[in-house]
């Protein structure tokens, strides 16, 4: 729903966040840091002034409702299409491998919205990954001049740092191909660059160890999830925010699994994964969580934590209303004090 031309948030964004400023963090939705990052129609990009300008005025917003909130940062890589990038491009990755079975949100030349499957990437060039970091590093320092209290790096779901990291669909011979720690590297070489304009306590990244969309087939998912942890704990990062895969295909992460993350890292741990209220309180009295995320149940109840505390029903999302569109299906969902006698 970013304005057009130039995919910049609106004043319909703005109330979008602002209604739910009583969460405890808002993790926006991912932001591109470039043109070629882009995968979707319509989603907000952070590499403009006028991009930049409309983030401002949102985190005003939520902070004016003593919100807080922090911008995601992301990278499509393979999960786009020539219609989406500049001059009709192809998409970038780390290796020319299509995403089998993924598919990407664009606007036809007819004016048509449609989902499409992906295209063929071009693999990036050595020299062109420095570029990359840019791309994050100027993202940051925009994201940083916006007011945002935390910047959350996505290197998960199948998107450029994921299609890095994971074995099948990174096949690079150079030094960042092959081995754990080489298809590691970018995701690192990008999180140094977020924590030099912003600091370490005001970063988080977001993993989805096991996903299985988007092409992605990982077959080292635990090891590289845990080098990461690791290597985060030792930059001293505020959370590490785990996406669970099963919604998409993947197996249910395990009790071992998850307290070999916790022992690995230190900072706050977040899990989000299509949990009731009742399952996260758990989850954080065991130790295991620090905080759970909720995401489809917050696009359909903007108070949804004045819900959880009364054990109030929830609004279901209508799933049509997801991409695209305007007020319907995004601010207009009743709150408890509207909900029909």
């Amino acid at each position: 729903r970013a304005g057009q031309p130039g995919d910049i948030p609106t004043a319909l964004n703005t109330e979008y966040y602002t209604q739910r400023a009583s969460a405890g963090l808002i993790v926006t939705e991912a932001t591109q840091v470039s043109r070629q990052g882009q995968g979707y129609a319509l989603t907000p990009g952070i590499y403009t002034d006028a991009q930049e300008a409309g983030w401002t005025d949102v985190v005003k917003a939520v902070h004016a409702h003593y919100g807080h909130i922090a911008l995601q940062l992301w990278h499509v890589g393979r999960i786009s299409h020539s219609l989406l990038q500049e001059n009709g491009a192809a998409p970038v990755a780390p290796s020319a491998l299509i995403a089998e079975g993924a598919q990407c949100f664009v606007i036809q030349p007819d004016g048509k919205q449609e989902n499409v499957p992906t295209e063929m990437p071009r693999a990036l060039e050595t020299e062109e990954l420095p570029g990359i970091v840019v791309q994050y590093r100027q993202a940051a320092e925009r994201a940083k001049r916006a007011g945002f209290d935390f910047l959350e790096v996505h290197a998960a779901n199948g998107y450029l740092l994921h299609q890095f990291l994971s074995t099948n669909s990174n096949q690079r011979l150079d030094a960042y191909g092959g081995s754990l720690e080489n298809r590691a590297r970018l995701t690192l070489e990008v999180l140094d660059a977020v924590i030099d304009v912003i600091g370490a306590k005001q970063v988080g990244v977001r993993l989805s160890p096991h996903f299985a969309a988007h092409g992605i087939n990982d077959a080292e998912a635990e090891a590289s999830a845990l080098y990461l942890a690791k290597a985060f704990n030792e930059r001293g990062i505020a959370y590490l925010h785990i996406a669970e895969p099963d919604w998409a295909g993947g197996p249910e992460l395990s009790d071992a699994f998850r307290a070999q993350l916790r022992a690995a890292f230190d900072g706050a741990l977040i899990f989000c994964g299509g949990y009731t209220a009742d399952d996260a309180e758990a989850l954080i009295d065991h130790g295991t969580a620090d905080a759970v995320a909720f995401g489809r149940p917050f696009i359909a109840n903007a108070d949804l934590v004045e819900r959880f505390r009364h054990g109030a029903a929830l609004n279901q999302p209508d799933r049509t209303t997801f991409y695209g569109g305007g007020a319907h299906g995004y601010t207009d969902y009743p709150t408890l004090d509207l909900q029909p006698a």
